[in-house]
């Protein structure tokens, strides 16, 4: 669970994020929505703890080390979060001098896995993968936009976190692979019961997997829409549509 308080982070005389109060709840597939400008990277990066609000928190609801019990956590404050946390924002997340195997190799041993756990969670993403970045030799920094973008998104989800944050997931992905990560994500937080935060400009995607629809406008949620088998589609075809 995640929960925000008066969250509030301006530039100049823009506003960027303004969210009194927002509950993100457990097994939650929460798409995020907007124009361009609407604040959806600066919410993510404010709940990552990557930009300092001007007031307000952010607070985690995580499993405690003993998993007998949970723990509020605010990630300003503590950075035991983190290792609930798996999250894909730009490629500032990547160590692009590595070649697929290696960051990965990198995340298992500062995660405590040896190399054959590694493996094995790696082959759950070989059909994503789709033979295009791993046993290619190449460095990640001259990998296709597509493929940094899938390595990406297996980075965020390799460790099995309980909260996963995805910014514009969707991009640079050919058809094939969109369709892919949609089953990859749905799958996933079905089998782990995961909380899942994307945002994307492709309205049905965002439609297709998520449970529940924030639509933000200057910074602000003004929509928070319930999604049972895409009943929000037509208001947010109406909103967009009259922009």
């Amino acid at each position: 669970m995640i929960t925000i308080e008066h969250l509030k982070k301006q530039f100049g005389e823009t506003c960027a994020c303004d969210i009194p109060s927002f509950t993100i709840n457990d097994g939650d597939i929460l798409g995020l929505v907007g124009n361009n400008g609407a604040g959806k990277t600066t919410f993510f990066r404010l709940l990552l703890d990557l930009l300092k609000a001007d007031e307000g928190t952010v607070s985690y609801l995580i499993s405690s080390p003993t998993g007998e019990e949970r723990e509020a956590i605010n990630p300003a404050e503590s950075e035991a979060w983190k290792q609930h946390v798996g999250a894909y924002v730009d490629e500032g997340f990547l160590i692009d001098f590595l070649t697929p195997e290696e960051y990965f190799a990198f995340l298992g041993k500062i995660s405590g896995m040896r190399q054959a756990e590694v493996n094995e969670r790696l082959t759950q993403f070989e059909r994503f993968a789709n033979g295009e970045v791993f046993g290619q030799k190449k460095l990640i920094r001259n990998l296709s936009a597509g493929n940094k973008m899938k390595v990406g998104i297996i980075s965020a989800l390799f460790r099995q976190p309980e909260i996963v944050v995805l910014d514009e997931p969707f991009n640079f992905l050919d058809p094939t692979s969109q369709v892919l990560l949609k089953h990859l994500l749905t799958d996933y937080a079905q089998q782990t019961g995961s909380t899942i935060l994307i945002s994307s400009h492709n309205l049905q995607h965002t439609v297709d997997i998520s449970t529940r629809i924030a639509l933000l406008e200057h910074g602000q949620i003004i929509r928070d829409l319930p999604n049972q088998q895409g009943s929000a589609a037509q208001e947010l075809q109406e909103y967009f549509g009259a922009e």
